[in-house]
């Protein structure tokens, strides 16, 4: 039976399944990755550190040039992979989608009950009277977004050096509670946040698909080194 095959059983045999999706999912729309090669860990050596609370409070102009430039791309929308994930979850064979993703992709292809671990560039608000505003008016204010009351308009994510956003893990257990199946897609299980959701789940049968190894994959039933695409399409 090839891994395909055997991948295929596992969605057919289990009611529904939970996904936990990582930039891999999205690179195919044109979303950079950060630790590849080619990702902007690689193009840019201060990408940690212009993506961080720090930067947003102590160096606000850089912080929001690179954040436009790098996250807020116009040209992203859903791929194969996002759709058939949507199609899956209106067949009811998908629970929740768990994402480290920030792009809403995952919504924006259809899908429902997306978790999105550190936040959405879909979501921003003011840090000084909490209004609330859209992706579109961080992407075309001139330099810093500022709110009508003249605070600084942030987006909704997780910047490096800040926590979880309340009930985060509280929604990934409740999901990861009623399956017996965890697919994790498109990551590399690096961020601490990632494998902390790997070892909520106490289901029988772990899969993951990534076109590299992870330090996890001794803990999978079901491993499959490709391109994420070539896998779904065959689903």
């Amino acid at each position: 039976m090839t891994a395909i095959s055997q991948l295929k059983d596992l969605i057919k045999n289990n009611p529904t399944f939970v996904l936990l999706s990582g930039a891999g999912v999205s690179t195919a729309s044109g979303v950079p990755d950060f630790r590849s090669k080619n990702g902007l860990y690689t193009k840019f050596k201060n990408a940690e550190y212009l993506l961080s609370i720090d930067a947003l409070l102590n160096d606000t102009e850089a912080f929001f040039k690179f954040y436009k430039s790098q996250m807020l791309l116009d040209h992203i929308k859903p791929n194969l992979i996002h759709v058939k994930l949507a199609q899956l979850q209106k067949a009811n064979k998908m629970g929740a989608i768990i994402t480290q993703n920030i792009d809403g992709l995952h919504t924006l292809a259809g899908s429902t009950n997306v978790i999105e671990l550190h936040g959405t560039v879909h979501q921003n608000y003011c840090m000084k009277c909490n209004k609330q505003y859209d992706v579109d008016y961080v992407k075309n204010s001139k330099g810093i977004p500022l709110c009508s009351c003249g605070g600084i308009v942030r987006p909704k994510v997780v910047l490096y050096g800040e926590s979880l956003h309340e009930g985060v893990f509280e929604k990934c257990q409740e999901s990861l509670n009623r399956t017996d199946l965890l697919i994790v897609a498109g990551t590399g299980l690096n961020v601490s946040t990632a494998s902390s959701v790997l070892y909520m789940f106490r289901g029988k049968h772990l899969v993951i698909l990534n076109d590299e190894k992870t330090s996890y994959d001794h803990l999978a039933e079901l491993v499959i080194h490709q391109d994420l695409v070539t896998i779904f399409k065959q689903l």
